[in-house]
């Protein structure tokens, strides 16, 4: 029966250029006698059907196909009509693996149809990101007290409520520029190739997505010098830099809004008759408007404004002067809240300044068929984003190292390969947590804490048998992360064994002199491991799957690497498969066909072809 997922069955495998050939060949056992098969194309509410053709027979399997070329961008579904000799039919929906199935009211498959114009830059592609929360990475010279707030001591644990139960995201470490660009050569020894910054602009809080003015570094991380000089000293390392771009809110606090009146400027919700008035939506001025997620420190952005757009995309505005500082991207915060018009002149912007600039946007579903405020995103299609984090297979890898489920697993992982652009996908972040999510070691460990309370949890340590546990999950989890296409983003830390559950405990200062080297190590090796194949890793992917293991297969231009998983507690033994022999990556044993090799517990065993 017809696979989604056949490099024979539908060619070329994956995502296609408007305009580009696209060949269906749909096998019927031989013992099944066909009248027609017709495939029925839907694009929204337009429907059109195509003959297929018989076109072989291997005594086994008589084969139909039939070549189409989808001329508009969009997202395409098709499923197959099967008329019997005499007169029935069979309707052909793809199931819960994405493989044929008989049966009405089946899924359709999807073929998404991306713009001929549509670029994505290699500027990112194979490399590594490394995403800093910028106040608690390092710190490195005089420490600036924050405008409003307070300094804490490195080591001290962060803040999750004041005494009055509130929680304002007002205790500052003093990370800074200076500390990043001391750290460079320690980032550049992971293989990294971008740092992700988290906002950089003034604001009130140490997370900064509560922007008070999007032409100023907030001084609290250093001077606009200082900044350039990090770009400088990075680039010498062949690190570039990647900014937080967060426009769909700014901060209540801010030179637009100003509700404290801490800015000079007459804000929004201080007068009817401020120039920033129609950059936010109020319901009953001053005190009732509209905010991100009921959050009253954020209110939201009027993306129609023209004083907000000129702001962002005119002449000397937001994205020319940081863009112009030799930055390699752009991540959009919560891009799902902003209008596609908006994402359009966004993108355009960006790409006067740099066409090599990467657009990244925070997107947490599957982007290609991402519906927001009702409307289908044409995030990959029309061509607005290069890539995007890559929730998915975060939620894919966590899943199965925690609970095994091979087939599950690659279903997922193969469903958004075939789903999204390859040069889109070799240009997403593939992540196992970040800034909004608990830390992979505790994501990993296993343990309940559902009926802990937050105090309990800020005070939470992984000891003993947990610790060693989640330490030894963490490590198929990462291999899976920088062997999966895309680009592997280590959120600061987990390469050392830092640990925090939900925010803000995920945000704790880098933990300098108590680094854990067995984990430390093994990211490096994992950098290495992308340098030398680098080709691979942005080439193709088969996974399979032997009983409990998983086989996750790179190739590229005649050459393979397999990744062998074993999420389990017990050794497992896998059948090598393949006629070319195999290396073992870590000790040179050959593999040749029909051989066994042991994959111990909790482990995995990586091998290049030879």
């Amino acid at each position: 029966m017809y696979k989604y997922n056949s490099r024979v069955h539908k060619t070329p495998f994956g995502a296609v250029r408007a305009g580009e050939k696209v060949k269906i060949v749909f096998p019927v056992t031989r013992s099944v006698w066909v009248e027609s098969v017709r495939i029925i194309i839907r694009k929204g509410e337009d429907v059109t059907e195509r003959p297929l053709s018989f076109c072989g027979d291997d005594g086994a399997v008589t084969y139909f196909s039939c070549e189409f070329a989808l001329e508009d961008w969009g997202v395409y579904y098709y499923r197959f009509v099967v008329t019997m000799v005499g007169g029935g039919v069979d309707r052909i929906g793809a199931g819960e693996d994405g493989d044929a199935m008989i049966g009405d009211d089946l899924p359709e498959w999807q073929i998404t149809v991306y713009a001929r114009d549509f670029k994505v830059p290699s500027t990112i592609r194979g490399g590594v990101i490394y995403h800093i929360f910028a106040d608690r990475f390092a710190h490195a010279g005089e420490k600036i007290p924050p405008r409003y707030g307070y300094l804490k001591e490195w080591d001290e644990p962060v803040t999750i409520k004041e005494p009055d139960g509130s929680y304002r995201a007002n205790d500052f470490y003093g990370g800074n520029f200076k500390g990043i660009t001391e750290k460079l050569d320690y980032i550049a020894s992971l293989g990294v190739t971008e740092i992700y910054l988290s906002p950089i602009f003034e604001a009130s809080s140490n997370h900064r997505y509560d922007t008070g003015d999007y032409l100023h570094l907030d001084p609290v991380l250093g001077t606009e010098e200082e900044f350039a000089e990090l770009i400088r000293e990075a680039r010498k390392r062949g690190i570039g830099l990647i900014l937080d771009g967060v426009f769909n809110h700014s901060g209540s606090d801010s030179i637009y809004f100003n509700q404290l009146g801490h800015y000079p400027s007459v804000g929004a919700a201080q007068s009817l008759d401020s120039p920033y008035k129609d950059w936010y939506f109020f319901d009953r001025f001053p005190d009732e408007y509209d905010c991100w997620w009921g959050c009253r420190v954020v209110p939201t952005l009027n993306k129609g404004a023209a004083g907000y757009r000129e702001l962002l995309f005119g002449k000397g505005g937001v994205i020319e002067k940081w863009t112009g500082f030799g930055i390699d991207g752009w991540r959009l915060d919560v891009v799902d809240e902003l209008p596609t018009d908006f994402v359009d002149e966004l993108r355009a912007a960006i790409k006067r300044q740099n066409e090599n600039v990467a657009v990244i946007g925070e997107v947490w579903e599957d982007a290609s068929v991402k519906v927001s405020y009702g409307t289908l995103r044409p995030y990959l299609t029309k061509g607005e984003l290069d890539g995007v984090m890559n929730y998915v297979y975060k939620e894919a890898i966590l899943s199965f190292v925690l609970y095994g489920g091979p087939k599950a697993f690659a279903s997922k992982v193969m469903r958004l390969y075939e789903n999204y652009p390859i040069d889109v996908l070799n240009s997403s972040m593939t992540l196992v947590d970040s800034h909004d999510t608990v830390r992979v070691l505790n994501a990993l460990s296993g343990l309940d804490v559902r009926h802990t309370t937050k105090e309990q949890r800020l005070e939470m340590r992984l000891t003993g048998d947990a610790l060693v546990l989640a330490k030894k999950r963490v490590k198929i989890a990462s291999l899976l992360q920088f062997t999966l296409p895309g680009v592997p983003s280590i959120y600061y830390g987990d390469e050392v064994g830092l640990q925090g559950y939900e925010d803000p405990m995920n945000r704790a200062p880098f933990p300098w002199g108590r680094e854990d080297e067995e984990l430390l190590a093994h990211y490096r090796f994992l950098g290495d491991l992308r340098k030398k194949y680098s080709g691979v890793l942005t080439g193709g992917m088969d996974v399979r799957e032997q009983g409990e293991l998983l086989i996750l297969h790179r190739f590229f231009d005649g050459k393979h690497l397999f990744v062998v998983v074993n999420p389990t507690f017990e050794d497992r033994v896998a059948a090598f498969r393949r006629s070319r022999s195999a290396r073992n990556v870590r000790t040179g044993e050959i593999l040749r066909k029909g051989d066994l090799t042991t994959v111990k517990a909790l482990d995995y065993l990586l091998f290049e072809s030879v």
